[in-house]
């Protein structure tokens, strides 16, 4: 449809450890501390603070994950997570703009496709959000079936859905620079919270200040 460590070196995931690995290795330190993955809200919140916890990631080496690599988007990909490599079109007019969103596939249009870009919300919101959304998710399996029931309806009709606001962009297929990197569920807590947002024109505080001012 278009181009389309609980060793003391897991404390921090830093670039010399092969970042396509980094979901991996936060599921190893969560296994080695104890985390019950059948107790859904301590999960949660372990692998978001761990995730918080992580310095840096390297961007490039994440889409190394071949696995997980898509190269196109289709109806079945809508409610599941993805990242990629994004270079907008109005990029010279637009106040800022994420160059690795991560996103959840909401819909098509003719020449791309509607995603919530969760970095464009403080970690706090991003929580919030992802709580809510957590409830229109179609299973509990947590495999490549599992994704959320969702419809930018769905998402206007709720106020507890009213984070995604300053979310909500417009990617361009032309201007789509990578292939696309699927985020399993297991992994979406995780990857809520690393610092994979690349901000252009305006430092992320700035950014999330502006959007908290939008909702």
């Amino acid at each position: 449809m278009g181009r389309q460590s609980a060793t003391d070196n897991l404390l921090f995931i830093r670039n010399d450890i092969l970042v396509s690995y980094i979901f991996q290795q936060l599921s190893q330190r969560g296994k080695a501390e104890g985390i019950d993955r059948s107790d859904v809200e301590e999960a949660r919140e372990w692998f978001r603070q761990a995730a918080l916890d992580v310095r840096t990631v390297n961007r490039r080496r994440m889409m190394n994950d071949k696995q997980n690599i898509k190269t196109t988007l289709d109806q079945k990909s809508i409610g599941k997570m993805y990242t990629f490599f994004y270079d907008p079109k109005h990029k010279q007019t637009l106040p800022y703009y994420d160059l690795f969103p991560l996103i959840f596939l909401v819909d098509f249009k003719d020449n791309g496709f509607l995603g919530i870009n969760l970095h464009y919300l403080p970690p706090v919101l991003r929580a919030k959000l992802m709580d809510a959304l957590y409830q229109i998710v179609n299973n509990t399996k947590h495999n490549d079936t599992t994704k959320l029931k969702i419809s930018y309806h769905v998402l206007a009709s709720a106020s507890k859905y009213r984070w995604f606001k300053p979310c909500l962009k417009h990617y361009l297929w032309d201007h789509v620079a990578s292939n696309y990197l699927n985020i399993e569920p297991t992994n979406w807590d995780s990857a809520l919270m690393l610092p994979t947002e690349q901000f252009r024109k305006a430092t992320k505080d700035k950014v999330w200040r502006e959007s908290r001012e939008m909702i």
